[in-house]
């Protein structure tokens, strides 16, 4: 099992910058992937950025590629998005999520094996 909690969401003006931070508890943290999702209203979760267990390999969305920076901690069990230069667009619910065992597809919701409960991201315009 493992617990994970978000936080850092919050509003901001376009242009802006946040980061969010994901704590994980019950297994070692260096034994899985890490990866950040994001879900607006009314849409499908989708893929932000995953990093490897020692994160040797940073794989992003092409939406937010050169604007969003993922980057993890070990011995605080955490893993990190910095976001900059905001859009209204990134605007949605941000979910950290744990993959234990690589599978198949990095960037599909079904290869994670843990998820957070979400924090809220609004840009506003």
């Amino acid at each position: 099992q493992v617990q994970l909690v978000e936080s850092g969401g919050g509003l901001v003006q376009t242009g802006g910058s946040l980061r969010l931070s994901c704590v994980a508890s019950g297994r070692t943290f260096s034994s899985v992937a890490m990866g950040w999702f994001r879900q607006a209203a009314g849409k499908e979760r989708e893929f932000v950025a995953r990093i490897s267990k020692m994160g040797g390999t940073r794989r992003y969305a092409d939406s937010v590629k050169g604007r969003f920076t993922i980057s993890r901690d070990n011995a605080k069990s955490t893993v990190y998005l910095q976001m900059n230069s905001l859009k209204p667009e990134d605007t949605a619910v941000y979910y950290c999520a744990a993959d234990i065992d690589y599978r198949s597809d990095y960037s599909t919701v079904s290869e994670y094996d843990y998820w957070g409960q979400g924090t809220q991201v609004t840009v506003s315009s």
